[in-house]
């Protein structure tokens, strides 16, 4: 999926990628810090997948858990703020990675080598301040 689309557009985006990706366990969001990571997961979670309690960054608590009517739990996992995979395996990263529910990772490079080979990547670009681009992989061409 490659998609330009402006903030109005977003949840509709959000569902055409759940659409068509669904079926990923972990998903994983790369892009620079003010891209959209965190809105186009809040909208997957609040418009798509039913979420109704807060959605938010986990910056600091590392993984907030949602629940969802659609899927179940979801772990909204931020590792912006972790040094190393080490870390990240204290965390309890790897349990919620290998769980089979909904992950979705902002700042994925941060632990990249403990993501699942069948992760979903997915690129937020801001074009700019209300434009963004939105491109998926669905692998990661760095574990060939």
């Amino acid at each position: 999926m490659n998609v330009t689309y402006t903030l109005s557009e977003i949840n509709g985006i959000a569902r055409q990628l759940w659409n068509e990706a669904g079926s990923y366990k972990v998903w994983a969001f790369k892009g620079e810090m003010g891209a959209g990571k965190t809105t186009f997961i809040h909208a997957l979670c609040g418009q798509v997948l039913g979420v109704t309690g807060a959605i938010s960054s986990p910056t600091f608590a590392i993984i907030n858990e949602y629940s969802s009517p659609v899927t179940g739990t979801i772990y909204h996992m931020d590792w912006y703020r972790m040094k190393d995979e080490e870390e990240a395996v204290q965390a309890g990263i790897e349990d919620c990675l290998y769980s089979g529910k909904l992950c979705l990772v902002e700042w994925p490079a941060k632990a990249e080598g403990l993501l699942p080979a069948d992760t979903l990547w997915i690129t937020i670009q801001a074009i700019d301040d209300k434009v963004r681009q939105l491109q998926t992989a669905a692998h990661n061409l760095t574990k060939n």
